[in-house]
This record gives C-alpha cells, structure tokens and sequence, in this order.
C-alpha cells in the first residue's frame, strides 16, 4: 500500500508541477484567457495561481507539509473553479459543456486534494522524515 501512495504522490505531484510550468511558460496565453474570463490583472493572476500549483505540486511529491500544500490547492480550485469555468453562466452549449467538465475535474481534484488530509504525518517517503 506504501508503493501505491508513493506513485499516486509521484503522478499527482507531476500533474500539479506540470500546470504550474504551463502557468509559467504560456503566461501571454494563460493571461489572455483570464482577461477573457474578466479576470482584473491577469498576469499577476496567471502568476500567483501558477505559484500556488507550484506550493501544492511540491508539497505532494516531497511530503513536505502538505498540509500547506493542500492549503494551496483550496484556494487555488476556489479561486479558478468559480471564475474561469463559471459553465452555468455560458449560453453556446459546446463551450458550456467544455467548461463543465473543467470544473467539474476541478472539483474531484479539490477533493481528493482534501482527502490527502486525512493521511497521518508524517507521509512515507517524505523529504525530511
């Protein structure tokens, strides 16, 4: 069972340091789209949401603080979720629906970002044990 937490850290760590890279390396992209969403200084938006994704991607992988890192993953899911793929709020039905399922991930995400709570400190194979 350790084995199976490790490579779920390893893959859900990845996934969270991969988004903050896109966050980073895309920026004009990313901005432009929060702008689009109506998103006030979407660059600084772009940035800290990417940092935030950072704190979270690494805390998971290294098991250092996660209770911090889930921290950031909340707010991160709060903040994006509701404003960026706001799908109850678009009338075209192919964007309303591309939206729906981002949020929708987003929400199992946010979940399963909590139930790393539940896991008892410190976390196996952590950095700093």
């Amino acid at each position: 069972m350790e084995m199976a937490f490790l490579i779920g850290r390893i893959i859900v760590g990845a996934y969270y340091l991969m988004n903050a890279y896109n966050h980073f390396s895309k920026i004009e992209m990313m901005s432009g789209y929060a702008a689009s969403k109506g998103v006030t200084s979407p660059k600084l938006f772009t940035v800290l949401t990417g940092i935030l994704l950072l704190l979270g991607g690494l805390s998971i992988l290294l098991g250092i603080r996660p209770e911090l890192g889930v921290l950031a993953l909340v707010i991160f899911f709060v903040a994006v979720s509701f404003k960026m793929h706001n799908f109850w709020a678009i009338q075209d039905p192919s964007m309303k629906m591309m939206e729906m399922v981002n949020f929708m991930k987003n929400m199992a995400l946010l979940g399963s970002a909590l139930m790393l709570l539940a896991i008892p400190l410190p976390w196996l194979f952590s950095l700093g044990r």
